[in-house]
């Protein structure tokens, strides 16, 4: 699913608004300039480990190929072709389709037809836009950090804390105003799977939906997922913005047992990571940045390390290697460590933000994203 959800961290433009024409199948007429006979194109569906399977085979000839068939209800699905590499989404439903196959890039590939497909489409080109945009905008953060240009330091932390702002809110503005189509259903399963969804205006969407779209198949399991998803936050109603961090203890490097109220500062980094996590490992400079720059000013950090029992020396490594000079703690239990169910973490790396009174303000925040919401406390 993270393919999907890096497909759908995206926004959507749309200037009007049509009835999708009815289908009995689904039929894709592609070309594939410079592919070799007999290759084969592979429609794929996505298993639980983001693995493709294929729910239909083509075979190349002349330049062409051609995809004739059925589904009960529009699908996100993965156009895939052999000694190729990548994969293109395609909105899958029972309509006709037109498909420009590149054999150097099926990121660059075209698939049009179907209203629901060319909304799918358009969205993630204007997210694209704004994506390249924020990538804009950390460059200059980081060319401004490395000159001490207190200025465009400032323009940057400003500039990306409005993009950000608009590429999360996005996703809910366009369903809260545009026409409800089965992409719709796909927004809104994407948005489900997020770290901090938000689940009232995720909620409200689907309810919203026409009934035929909310009884397909998809739709159906869509409207599971958020029954599943309400009890999941019930659950943890106690880990959300603007209430207390659970308080706890555990053992340093040293064996001794401290506690969170004695390590807090005016801001509060709980950071959960470990040594045998590589994006927790790359993001380990910035943390160190934000340390150095804020930790005169009252910030603190906790790492909460899920290394493995048995694995104390190589946790104890990493923090020389990484040159991680905070307060460390861990119980050596791997994803059942205390702390971090307590936490429910589910993935690493993983922070807890918290103000000087111990209320979280914020979570998952990584980069000059990170750095931006301290300075926000601190300065």
């Amino acid at each position: 699913m993270k393919k999907i959800l890096s497909v759908l961290s995206l926004s959507l433009l749309i200037t009007a608004c049509k009835s999708p024409e009815k289908h009995d199948g689904y039929v894709i007429d592609g070309t594939a300039d410079g592919v070799v006979n007999g290759i084969r194109v592979y429609l794929n569906t996505m298993d639980d480990r983001g693995r493709p399977t294929p729910q239909d085979t083509a075979v190349v000839m002349d330049g062409k190929f051609k995809f004739e068939g059925t589904i009960a209800s529009p699908k996100l699905w993965f156009l895939s072709i052999d000694n190729v590499n990548g994969l293109k989404p395609i909105l899958m439903e029972n309509a006709l389709f037109e498909a420009t196959v590149y054999k150097d890039s099926l990121h660059a590939s075209k698939v049009t037809g179907s209203h629901s497909n060319e909304v799918f489409s358009n969205y993630n080109e204007v997210m694209k836009t704004m994506s390249l945009e924020r990538q804009s905008i950390t460059s200059d953060f980081r060319k401004a950090s490395q000159t001490k240009d207190t200025a465009a330091i400032a323009k940057a932390r400003k500039d990306l804390a409005k993009l950000t702002t608009k590429m999360q809110d996005y996703p809910y503005n366009f369903l809260e105003t545009e026409e409800p189509t089965f992409f719709s259903l796909l927004l809104i399963e994407s948005l489900i799977q997020g770290r901090d969804s938000d689940l009232d205006k995720i909620t409200k969407a689907y309810n919203a939906l026409d009934a035929d779209i909310k009884n397909s198949e998809y739709g159906v399991v869509v409207g599971g997922k958020i029954k599943q998803k309400e009890q999941e936050t019930a659950k943890t109603a106690y880990l959300e913005i603007g209430k207390p961090a659970p308080e706890f203890s555990a053992p340093d490097t040293n064996g001794n047992v401290v506690a969170l109220k004695d390590l807090r500062g005016k801001a509060t980094i709980i950071d959960f990571w470990a040594s045998w996590c590589g994006p927790c490992r790359r993001e380990n400079p910035n943390v160190v940045k934000v340390y150095e720059k804020y930790h005169d000013k009252g910030l603190e950090i906790i790492g909460v390390s899920l290394d493995k029992e048995g694995q104390k020396d190589r946790w104890l490594k990493a923090i020389e290697t990484d040159n991680l000079t905070w307060n460390h703690v861990s119980n050596l239990k791997y994803f059942q460590d205390p702390v971090a169910q307590q936490y429910n973490i589910r993935s690493i790396p993983s922070t807890y933000i918290l103000d000087e009174n111990g209320i979280i303000v914020a979570k998952n925040l990584r980069g000059p994203a990170l750095e931006a919401k301290i300075a926000e406390l601190l300065d």
